[in-house]
């Protein structure tokens, strides 16, 4: 067995930063972009007014009294020059008309016909917004999972099509005779396929693009069959199946197929009988069938290999451990590293955390109910109450 480390270098070294395309900024939103973005015009590209009101020349005072000549508003410049004493009626966003230095706002000045009176204690503020006040032509919006308010900034750089990574394609296989589809009527000694849905959501949770294919029955030529649909897939991810039984084929069958085994067997609890490798184009891996077992897994391989081929840079492909304090003793951990359901409780500062009673890896109720996943290094001593400790949200 080799530790959760290892297998965690292994796995990424099995996959690489995918190419970029290039995606409308509708369909940009949670994308990956792994260079950075250069805005092709300033922002705003021309002197604007910040508020409605007046554009006049110098620094009138109270009683001051302008000529209106003309008007500004929004998409439609006044073309003309001010000049002193003159002012051109303007609007949120008009270009400044030439020759002038200020916007008095509508709210200072009195009116009447062509003919406006600054009111005494009027706002001072200049209200123009500078030519390229927000941001220059050239300068770029760095490498990023681009979000929402993202998108705004892209489009305002005159930026149409984001360059960002290709979705990895991930192709999920349960396996066994055992398994039926939710919604089917299972025989007397069969149970339902639930670990593809989790992993399927968590991989898309993560960026990646999940093909959910058929249930593979335990014969190498049900397995084989399924194993080529995933063609094209970056990932291939198979639960069950990767253990040492007679039916446990997974290993038996890519294989035979030409997989490139990097390893098989880990030492945590729960996820013991994980296994990884190359199988043509496509990272393997082979996920535990134990439902736990599996989504635990998924969390520290599976999602660090979708980091890894949408190209984040690699200090963010591993999870990050947060800090916490136990909320009641735990005993040793034994030889294996053990991730433990838990509930965290929020009290001020560090978090506190709860495992479960139950730790068995067959437990979706418990998995339902955990908010993280208490980490317990191989070998670790009994802790007491408040000991500091690490955890992983789920």
């Amino acid at each position: 067995m080799i530790s959760v480390e290892d297998a965690l270098v292994q796995c990424l070294a099995l996959v690489g930063p995918l190419p970029v395309e290039h995606v409308p900024l509708a369909l940009a939103a949670g994308r990956y972009m792994p260079g950075p973005a250069t805005a092709s015009r300033d922002q705003p590209p021309f002197a604007a007014s910040a508020m409605d009101g007046y554009a006049v020349q110098g620094d009138p005072t109270a009683d001051d009294r302008f000529t209106v000549v003309g008007e500004a508003g929004a998409g439609h410049a006044w073309h003309g020059t001010l000049g002193p004493l003159q002012a051109a009626r303007i609007f949120t966003g008009a270009p400044l008309p030439d020759g002038a230095t200020r916007v008095i706002i509508q709210e200072d000045v009195i009116r009447d016909g062509d003919t406006i009176t600054v009111k005494p204690g009027a706002d001072a503020g200049t209200h123009i917004r500078p030519a390229g006040q927000d941001f220059r032509a050239g300068d770029t919006l760095p490498a990023r999972l681009l979000r929402p308010n993202d998108l705004a900034l892209l489009a305002s750089m005159n930026v149409a099509l984001a360059p960002v990574t290709r979705r990895p394609v991930v192709a999920i296989i349960a396996t066994g005779d055992e398994l039926v589809m939710p919604g089917e009527t299972p025989g007397p000694d069969q149970i339902i396929a639930s670990n593809s849905f989790t992993l399927k959501a968590l991989a898309e949770e993560a960026g990646a693009e999940v093909r959910l294919l058929p249930i593979a029955r335990d014969t190498v030529e049900a397995l084989s069959f399924v194993l080529g649909l995933a063609e094209g897939a970056d990932v291939i991810v198979t639960t069950g199946g990767a253990s040492v039984g007679e039916h446990d084929l997974v290993a038996q069958v890519a294989e035979s197929l030409g997989m490139q085994r990097a390893f098989w067997k880990i030492a945590m609890r729960p996820g013991k009988p994980l296994m990884a490798g190359r199988l043509g184009g496509a990272a393997l891996l082979g996920l535990p069938g134990n439902p736990v077992s599996s989504v635990v897994c998924a969390h520290l391989f599976l999602l660090p290999m979708i980091r890894a081929l949408l190209g984040l840079p690699a200090d963010f492909h591993a999870p990050r451990p947060q800090p916490a304090v136990l909320a009641e003793d735990v005993g040793p951990t034994g030889p294996r590293a053990h991730y433990m359901r838990a509930r965290l409780t929020q009290t001020g500062g560090l978090p506190r955390i709860t495992p479960f009673d139950r730790q068995d890896s067959s437990l979706l109720s418990i998995l339902s109910s955990a908010d993280a996943l208490l980490i317990r290094p191989a070998g670790d001593s009994p802790r007491s109450t408040g000991a500091p400790v690490t955890y992983l949200p789920i």
